[in-house]
């Protein structure tokens, strides 16, 4: 389950830049990039668990 999370937060970083910069209110930007900066952080940490199939390969 884990592995699938990179994917989702990357796509959680676009649905929140799509919503995030449609809306009219102030500093909006910032939160809206601010959000979306963290989102992406996740999903670089959660990359560790997608599989390698290079080393599944060898064994």
């Amino acid at each position: 389950m884990k592995r699938y999370l990179t994917a989702f937060f990357i796509a959680l970083s676009g649905i929140i830049l799509l919503i995030g910069l449609r809306t009219d209110f102030q500093w909006n930007g910032i939160v809206s990039w601010g959000l979306s900066f963290i989102s992406l952080l996740f999903a670089a940490y959660y990359t560790k668990y997608i599989p390698n199939e290079k080393k599944s390969k060898k064994s």
